[in-house]
């Protein structure tokens, strides 16, 4: 048989068997009766489908990952127990992934541990004779707790009596009862699954955060977490203190009743930045109550200063604040609960939030004077800022219609429509290093921009700065950011500099312009870092024995497969890659590390510390820390 022939028959036999597949799945479509519906137990349902009861899984890189949650819904009963005036303390411990809290409550009623814990809408914070403000109010929380964690076990103290039950994957399997000398209160503990929640690992300074917000918003209240206390009296007041430290322009304004609590001052930021809460819970995604507090704040300010009525954008740049209100019966737009939408009490809340504001600034003239000046001067900086843009526009047309240093793609990032979302742009350094990506890049969807040497360090910088140098507007205007985020051309925007101290430079200064004013840019998960190769290892007598290191444990490896008559090339500039080459680098297999600063709270001081004018501190700092290799000194 002739291989044509061969060929045609082993063609024929796979259409045919995939025309038999597909008539298969088409008559398994058809035939939906009876016997194709099912019965899911809740808890099964839960684990089937966890996203509904938790959002997003992850692996605990993510301050709102999945794992963070199960222990925010179990913290959030003991705290609840202190809202109703029942013990004032709650012990919290984690230990190789096993989370246990324990509050001194009045401990869940004995005949009802298990349901508590397992059986959906079964709980007391329907009862207002027992909770009448509780974030918890779906009966849901445990038990997808319960649900999700490969081991769960609860205990019970009341008047000298306990109840312990134990859980695997939300299964029953064993309890027990009797007496006990311990204090009443209740005792979680669990494992999340690593079966849904893959290779995740707690951060332990998003779970002490997390724990000062319930510090925070219950005075009074202590929290032990692993051995240290957190304990606050000034409410939320302490958290803008904390957040803003040195950056405040006057000592901010607090105001703290039985159902409302806020507190604001400015800074000499951007942005504007707030924390929500909703009996207790912090409503990541704001809401009802925060859009009332934005607007309370802006009338309360204007009704104050009757000569001047100020735009919602001089009243808030630089705005730090944080409010919280406790809500008989909140409405939130997930399970989650990071999004408040009880819009009936709107209009009440800005009503209410202006008077105060007002009244506080009768009070205070001396500070209200400096509220004043620093709204001022700022809409005296943006009006300012106006006439800048205009000139710099005008000076860009004159040059050219279109960004010289611009490589562009042909599609783009379009939101509203879902499409673009693998577009990207490459920032990198000189024309080199352009040349190289541009004659490599898909250039559908892959653009890039070529910077002229080291930008300017906009740390200290204002505004302005932007529109007075060309390169950083001419980059504005690529990523069309300046109106705002949302008008983003690319996914993804990945500095792509060389791997030496020229090129860690340049990202430092292209991470601080970034942070410094888009900040959005960063935490929407927009900025990224292209890792490319530092070595290639090859051995020339070898076939297919061509080996790229990213790091020196990757080229140790690939010398051994290489052997004795091994070549080492190392890539200091990306222009020193071929084209051909570099292809690979910026494709399918493209190594990127995402630019994540959650885990820095305390991010602009940091930036500041880096790359602020404070070269003598900062030059003591790294001789006091630097460590140098042995091997460096011989």
């Amino acid at each position: 048989m002739s291989c044509a022939m061969r060929f045609r028959m082993q063609y024929a036999r796979a259409i045919f068997v995939f025309f038999i597949a597909g008539y298969r799945k088409i008559m398994a479509l058809q035939n939906y009766d009876e016997s194709k519906i099912l019965e899911l137990d809740p808890l099964e349902h839960i684990r089937l489908r966890p996203g509904m009861y938790i959002g997003r899984i992850g692996d605990g890189s993510d301050y709102n990952d999945g794992i963070y949650i199960l222990l925010k819904e179990v913290i959030d009963n003991a705290v609840d127990e202190f809202i109703s005036g029942f013990g004032n303390k709650v012990n919290i411990t984690l230990n190789n992934g096993r989370v246990t809290v324990r509050d001194y409550g009045r401990g869940i009623p004995l005949g009802k541990v298990v349901e508590c814990v397992s059986r959906i809408n079964t709980g007391g914070k329907f009862n207002d004779d027992v909770f009448l403000f509780s974030a918890g109010m779906n009966g849901v929380g445990t038990k997808a707790v319960n649900a999700l964690s490969s081991e769960f076990e609860v205990k019970s103290v009341r008047n000298g009596q306990f109840v312990r039950a134990a859980f695997e994957s939300g299964v029953l399997k064993e309890t027990d009862n009797g007496e006990t000398r311990e204090r009443n209160g209740t005792a979680i503990s669990f494992v999340p699954d690593a079966a849904i929640f893959k290779n995740y690992t707690f951060n332990q300074e998003f779970v002490e955060r997390r724990i000062r917000f319930y510090a925070y918003l219950n005075s009074g209240l202590s929290i032990s977490f692993n051995g240290e206390t957190i304990r606050t009296d000034n409410g939320l007041l302490d958290l803008i203190n904390e957040e803003v430290q040195f950056e405040k322009i006057y000592p901010p304004f607090h105001l703290r009743t039985k159902s409302l609590e806020f507190v604001f001052t400015h800074t000499n930021r951007f942005s504007e930045e707030y924390f929500s809460f909703v009996n207790g819970q912090y409503t990541i995604e704001g809401g009802t109550h925060l859009s009332a507090f934005r607007e309370g704040i802006l009338k309360g300010i204007n009704e104050y200063s009757p000569k001047s009525k100020f735009d919602g954008d001089d009243v808030r740049e630089g705005l730090v604040g944080a409010v919280a209100i406790k809500l008989k019966d909140p409405v939130f737009e997930s399970q989650t609960k990071i999004k408040l939408t009880n819009q009936e009490i709107r209009s009440d809340l800005v009503s209410r939030i202006k008077q105060d504001i007002f009244e506080m600034l009768s009070r205070n003239p001396q500070v209200a004077a400096k509220v004043i000046e620093k709204i001022e001067d700022t809409r005296k900086l943006r009006q300012e800022l106006n006439s800048v843009k205009k000139t710099a526009r005008e000076r860009s047309r004159s040059v050219s219609i279109r960004i010289p240093q611009l490589r562009d793609c042909k599609r783009h990032l379009e939101r509203a429509k879902g499409k673009g979302t693998d577009t990207m742009i490459f920032i990198c350094e000189g024309l080199s290093a352009a040349g190289t990506l541009t004659s490599s890049r898909n250039p559908e969807v892959q653009a890039v921009f070529s910077l002229r040497g080291k930008p300017l360090n906009t740390c200290d910088q204002k505004r302005n700065a932007i529109y007075k140098n060309a390169e950083l507007y001419n980059l504005m205007r690529a990523l069309d950011i300046e109106e705002s985020i949302n008008n983003l051309r690319y996914q993804k925007v990945i500095l792509a500099t060389d791997a030496d101290v020229d090129g860690l430079h340049i990202r430092n200064l292209m991470l601080t312009y970034f942070m410094r004013f888009f900040e959005g840019l960063v935490k929407e998960n927009h900025l990224f870092i292209l890792e490319t190769p530092l070595f290639r290892v090859r051995n020339p007598k070898k076939a297919r024995s061509t080996f790229y290191c990213y790091t020196d444990e990757e080229k140790e490896n690939a010398l051994k497969q290489c052997g004795a008559a091994a070549e080492i090339t190392r890539f200091k500039g990306l222009g020193e890659i071929s084209k051909d080459e570099f292809k690979a680098f910026i494709g399918e297999n493209m190594r990127l590390t995402p630019v994540d600063v959650s885990h820095d709270l305390r991010l602009m001081d940091t930036i500041s510390f880096y790359m602020g004018a404070n070269t003598k501190e900062r030059r003591q700092y790294i001789m006091d820390n630097l460590i140098v290799d042995a091997e460096d000194l011989t």
